[in-house]
């Protein structure tokens, strides 16, 4: 059987044709549905496959194998030699056109710039994200951005040529692999020369913009996650929505949003110092009403980790031992300070009587338990 037409290479605007069905299989996959020509794009290259139907018949994934056949995958089959109408899902299609334009585009300036390949690429549902070689700072990720963003508001062409070996020699064409046979090359002048074989807009104005949400250190290199067209609208649109709520309850302007923030932020750090002070003077008055002694065992209720673990410390300066159980009936977390005894071995009684689980140094421990307070606290008594 001869390699399938690949109808899409040739225009990736189309969205309906006419072709024979050579063969039907059914598989455990469902129906296996090989036809002479297509403009379904089938699954490569980081992209996901064009779905659509054929004659009203959904096709849900298609697939291409090495001869270069293409399958294409339905739950209902169809008689061979039959003629059919085929027709893609153009959102779909077109959604992929502007990520997979803007992410040669955005690779292309990287590697001009900064020597960095792609080494990685996937079109996902949601965002793309792309993998370079070099590790890259927020400055360098910007300026890249912004000259791919530069030859979308220039309308850049994307040109589509199949050079002769001869040609190729010369061509500083970008490649993740080797290439042999009939190469075909996207072109963006002045951007990028890239052998790949997916689907493209004509110009890059239709991409309508290329934004990184975000960024990290993978591998040695970076990781890239981008949005193009439609996709970053909508995620400005979301962000922006959100940005207007929050000045709007912060009574500032968006620009002014930094500035607030850092304002509330010292406002916290300030409060949590005045309030870890009267924790501190409302512990000390606790622990000077309970008195001194041999052991002090307390329940309380709404302490932080950290709360509990102070309190208990500063009991410890009064009694022998100090335990406190923070929690209701039933469901505790506590701390046991002593500066004579071992309260680790404490804890470990602890664990095992009330199925608890926690740890620490000799000089303090903490842990969680369960069990009734009446009986942790005569366990405690005479421990």
């Amino acid at each position: 059987m001869l390699p399938t037409k690949r109808l899409f290479d040739e225009n990736a605007y189309l969205t309906e044709f006419e072709a024979t069905v050579l063969s039907c299989s059914e598989t455990e996959k469902g129906f296996d549905i090989v036809l002479d020509q297509t403009t379904f794009f089938p699954e490569g290259g980081g992209q996901f496959p064009d779905k659509g139907n054929l004659s009203g018949i959904e096709v849900f994934d298609v697939q291409e194998d090495k001869e270069g056949i293409i399958h294409h995958f339905s739950k209902t089959g169809i008689s061979e030699r039959e003629k059919v109408s085929g027709k893609i899902d153009w959102l779909r299609r077109f959604d992929f056109m502007q990520q997979h334009s803007g992410e040669h585009i955005f690779s292309g300036i990287a590697h001009k710039k900064f020597k960095a390949t792609n080494v990685g690429f996937h079109l996902g549902l949601d965002e793309t994200t792309i993998d370079l070689d070099v590790p890259l700072n927020e400055e360098q990720v910007f300026e890249i951005e912004t000259a791919a963003n530069k030859a979308v508001f220039e309308n850049a062409p994307f040109l589509i040529s199949y050079p002769s070996e001869d040609e190729l020699e010369v061509l500083p064409y970008r490649s993740k692999k080797k290439l042999s046979g009939k190469i075909r090359i996207v072109t963006v002048p002045g951007y990028d020369i890239c052998a790949c074989c997916g689907t493209h807009v004509k110009t890059a104005g239709e991409i309508g913009i290329i934004k990184v949400t975000a960024f990290q250190n993978y591998k040695g290199g970076t990781r890239l996650f981008m949005l193009c067209g439609k996709r970053a609208f909508l995620d400005y649109q979301s962000k922006n929505r959100d940005l207007i709520k929050v000045t709007n309850s912060l009574s500032v302007k968006p620009n002014e949003l930094c500035f607030a923030v850092s304002r509330l932020e010292n406002e916290i750090t300030e409060r949590k110092i005045y309030e870890s002070a009267l924790k501190k003077e409302l512990f000390s008055l606790k622990a000077e009403k309970l008195g001194t002694g041999e052991k002090i065992c307390v329940f309380e209720e709404g302490m932080t980790p950290d709360e509990l673990r102070r309190y208990c410390l500063t009991l410890s300066e009064n009694f022998k031992i100090a335990a406190v159980f923070n929690g209701k009936e039933g469901d505790y977390k506590y701390a046991v300070s002593s500066k004579t005894e071992n309260c680790a071995a404490i804890a470990k009684e602890i664990n095992a009587k009330f199925s608890g689980r926690g740890g620490g140094k000799p000089e303090l421990v903490q842990g969680g338990c369960s069990g009734k307070a009446s009986e942790i606290e005569d366990f405690f008594n005479n421990l």
